[in-house]
């Protein structure tokens, strides 16, 4: 038994170690195009560009997603504490009249982008897109911080936010 134990922990590391997550965003990734309030079209490397002097937090949400309402009070906690923060938002919502609706009905502050691609595009398959919500954060010099938290009160955020 202890041999299995020993060699399960073993196979478990491999995993974890080889298994990083990544650091910078691929090219295919930032040149995924998403569309801003406004009907205008911006490449995530536009968002990031914008953003270049703020460290950012992404949120990958959508109006259907219990989870990702759910999580808003504690993301607005977030906001309030965090005021020099670049909050990004991208929207896997089924249509842009429900993502308009949802950004209003549930008073989403910060910036708004549909994601054209949907889960499927270059940004979504470079993210594994597997759950929503999805939070990254991007330090000033558009490196990924953190690839993967699924709550807005995960310690990692608040201390890269700090």
């Amino acid at each position: 038994m202890k041999k299995i134990c020993y060699t399960f922990v073993l196979l478990i590391s491999f995993f974890n170690c080889t298994n990083s997550e990544p650091t910078q965003f691929s090219e295919a990734a930032l040149n995924d195009v998403f569309e801003t309030l406004d009907g205008d079209q911006i490449t995530l490397r536009g968002i990031l560009e914008k953003n270049k002097d703020n460290t950012i937090l992404i949120d990958v949400w959508a109006s259907w997603c219990s989870d990702c309402i759910k999580s808003m009070p504690d993301l607005r906690t977030i906001q309030e504490r965090y005021k020099d923060i670049a909050y990004v938002f991208l929207s896997l919502d089924r249509g842009q009249e429900a993502w308009k609706k949802g950004i209003e009905k549930y008073n989403v502050k910060g910036e708004h982008y549909y994601m054209l691609s949907g889960r499927e595009g270059t940004f979504g398959e470079f993210a594994n897109l597997s759950w929503i919500p999805r939070y990254m954060v991007v330090d000033k010099k558009g490196r990924i911080k953190l690839f993967n938290a699924i709550k807005p009160n995960d310690k990692r955020i608040k201390v890269l936010l700090k």
